[in-house]
């Protein structure tokens, strides 16, 4: 009787199972939000699952092509709560929109005796004979070089606020449904007392918001956050604290693992 060779693989955790599982459950959440989509599954080199989602009529809101959105990664997340439970293995799923996501970069704690052979050599040199001692420039030119060695920072300070968008300053066009639907929320924001923020918007989209609510009496609406991460926030004058009993439960940190 012949050998069967022996794979020298661990097994994942998760099993075979989990594929139909995520299958059901992706099917069934991207139906409700109605965006039904084809789903591509394939092992990652990690042992995850990667999940390439696409879409039959286009990508929800916030969504782009074979980009990371906080829409996916709110479904990414809720996707590995339901499939994990408290106390048994789990296997990571990661999605993807239109193609599979690049594995993640892990940055390593840089080592000390690492760290010291980055010394730059100029420092290890000796240190030049003194010089001379001399005459402090005229004011004048003590005042340009003070001018030219601002001028750097200004002009990153600029191109920053530039890139995460002063907002209000924009010229975009009216969006009329997004307008009536932006100021419905501010005013139920000032009324009620509640935080409410608008995240996975374009720059455009959020200038539309900041001058949506203008004149709306009782908040206060703002941008913040950088990168992807931006979103619009609405702050109420006179916040009101939740009822105790719709308040939710603490979340488990120690289930979220990626």
């Amino acid at each position: 009787m012949s050998e069967q060779p022996v794979s020298q693989q661990a097994p994942v955790a998760g099993g075979a199972d989990l594929r139909p599982r995520v299958e059901k459950l992706l099917g069934d959440i991207l139906g409700l939000m109605g965006f039904p989509a084809r789903l591509d599954m394939q092992d990652a080199a990690d042992g995850s699952l990667s999940v390439a989602l696409h879409f039959e009529a286009g990508p929800p809101p916030g969504v782009e092509q074979g980009r990371r959105s906080q829409v996916l990664d709110s479904l990414q997340f809720l996707l590995n709560k339901m499939l994990h439970r408290p106390g048994v293995d789990r296997r990571w799923v990661v999605l993807g929109c239109g193609a599979h996501p690049e594995p993640r970069q892990r940055r390593e704690p840089q080592q000390p005796q690492a760290a010291a052979e980055k010394v730059p050599a100029q420092a290890a040199a000796p240190a030049p004979k003194a010089q001379a001692a001399q005459p402090p420039p005229p004011a004048k030119q003590q005042a340009q070089r003070g001018a030219a060695s601002q001028a750097p920072a200004q002009r990153g300070a600029a191109s920053k606020a530039q890139a995460d968008g002063d907002e209000r300053t924009l010229a975009v066009e009216e969006d009329a449904a997004l307008r009536e639907a932006v100021r419905k929320l501010a005013e139920k924001s000032a009324s009620l007392g509640r935080f409410y923020a608008l995240a996975a918007m374009k720059q455009e989209d959020r200038a539309r918001v900041l001058k949506a609510v203008e004149g709306v009496v009782g908040l206060k609406v703002a941008a913040e956050g950088e990168g992807r991460n931006r979103r619009v926030v609405f702050t109420p004058e006179k916040p009101a604290p939740l009822p105790k009993r719709s308040l939710l439960p603490d979340d488990d940190e120690d289930d979220f693992d990626e």
